[in-house]
């Protein structure tokens, strides 16, 4: 099929073709960017937490007033908390992966004199059983003894920390960000002036939020540092998935026969608490969808708009061409390419306009720089747009008698 007609045709109707290409190449720049917020948002949703997510409850208990003996109700909460049936472990933690509420972090340096750490890394800390409890995988090394847990109350009145070294896991990024030679299991790091000796590499461990950027997501390290009740709360892991919500229906009356006049602040499913930590990155991906669905149908509709009436105003042409020995064929294929010329010259622009608006996110909200493949993915969705669009249009231009020629003769 020759393009000279086509583009002939187009240039006696510059405004309509114009307004079309127009309308493609903004369809075209803003799914290009919402289909790659929208993959970084699954990404997010997605990532790895590093723990046994299906088994690990969290439970949350607050005191009233105060209480000398926290240390001595907490062994007691955990002991009843190990007694409850189905139950497989359980620990005092600080905190846990892809949670709201705050968390901890700290500078790592390789030697007290460095004046700029070399990462910032999450801290965890925990009673005995953490890692089986969390159901971590130590990919080198092992787990800390019984006698290297110190009480959380003693440093810093008991325990001089600058002139104390305490044994740590870390997670393989944090090990490969300190020595990427491997040699990391063994040395000696530092926390401030805090020594800490590198007994395990724990494969992986996230950040409790993702704040710090997907680079720095799995810079964790753990510290046999044991926590009250008053400090920290109970992470519990489950033998069976399935009894979950059982289990946790047994925790209120196990931890009130301990100490009954404290309040419960929560018991519910780890993976509820990754659930709520995400609401809002999935609520953004939908959003997103539904925007470009609605741009996407908006677009279709101005090309079937815009095709119908140029069939209704090339009746008699259209007849004409027939009566001429123009196949149905022919006539459909004319403006198949007649859509496929305007969406080229929309996607062409379209894809400026998109790297463009990329830049604009970039500068002011930090955005990563958009994938070039997400640039041929919103052409070619386009393309096949165009042509789903104007086919019915253009079987009706192809229906059109050769009798409609002579009609008016």
């Amino acid at each position: 099929m020759e393009i000279r007609p086509i583009l002939s045709t187009l240039r006696r109707h510059k405004t309509a073709a114009a307004l079309l290409a127009l309308e493609v190449a903004l369809t075209c720049a803003i799914v290009c960017n919402a289909l790659f917020l929208i993959g970084q948002r699954i990404e997010a949703v997605g990532k790895p937490s590093g723990i046994d997510e299906d088994r690990v409850l969290e439970v949350r208990v607050n005191g009233i007033g105060s209480d000398a003996n926290t240390y001595a109700i907490t062994n007691e909460d955990l002991a009843a908390l190990r007694a409850i049936p189905g139950v497989e472990r359980a620990s005092a933690i600080n905190q846990l992966p892809f949670r709201r509420r705050g968390s901890w972090n700290t500078s790592l340096s390789l030697t007290r004199e460095q004046e700029v750490p070399t990462l910032n890394a999450a801290q965890y800390m925990g009673t005995e059983d953490l890692v089986e409890t969390l159901g971590l995988r130590i990919a080198k090394g092992r787990d800390f003894t019984a006698d290297e847990y110190v009480d959380f109350a003693r440093i810093g009145n008991e325990i001089d920390p600058t002139k104390a070294t305490f044994p740590v896991l870390v997670t393989r990024a944090v090990a490969d960000k300190l020595y990427p030679d491997g040699s990391t299991l063994g040395r000696t790091v530092y926390m401030g002036s805090t020594g800490l000796r590198v007994v395990g590499i724990v494969e992986s461990l996230a950040r409790p939020n993702t704040f710090q950027g997907p680079l720095t997501q799995q810079y964790s390290i753990i510290l046999p540092v044991r926590l009250s009740y008053g400090e920290g709360f109970y992470a519990v892991r489950a033998k069976d998935p399935s009894r979950r919500k059982e289990i946790l229906g047994a925790v209120v009356a196990a931890l009130d026969k301990v100490a009954p006049n404290r309040l419960h602040d929560g018991q519910v499913t780890y993976e509820e608490t990754r659930r709520e930590y995400f609401q809002d990155d999935r609520a953004m991906a939908w959003l997103l969808v539904v925007v470009c669905v609605a741009l996407l149908v908006v677009t279709a509709l101005g090309i079937v708009g815009l095709a119908s009436f140029w069939v209704q105003q090339r009746t008699k042409q259209i007849g004409v061409r027939r009566a001429l020995g123009a196949t149905r064929g022919q006539i459909l294929r004319y403006f198949q390419a007649e859509n496929f010329l305007l969406a080229s010259a929309g996607i062409v622009l379209g894809m400026l306009m998109a790297y463009g608006i990329n830049q604009l996110l970039m500068a002011k909200y930090e955005l990563p720089r958009l994938p070039l493949h997400y640039l041929p993915i919103g052409a070619v969705a386009l393309w096949l747009l165009g042509q789903f669009a104007v086919y019915w249009p253009a079987r009706r231009a192809a229906s059109v008698s050769p009798a409609i020629a002579t009609r008016s003769v």
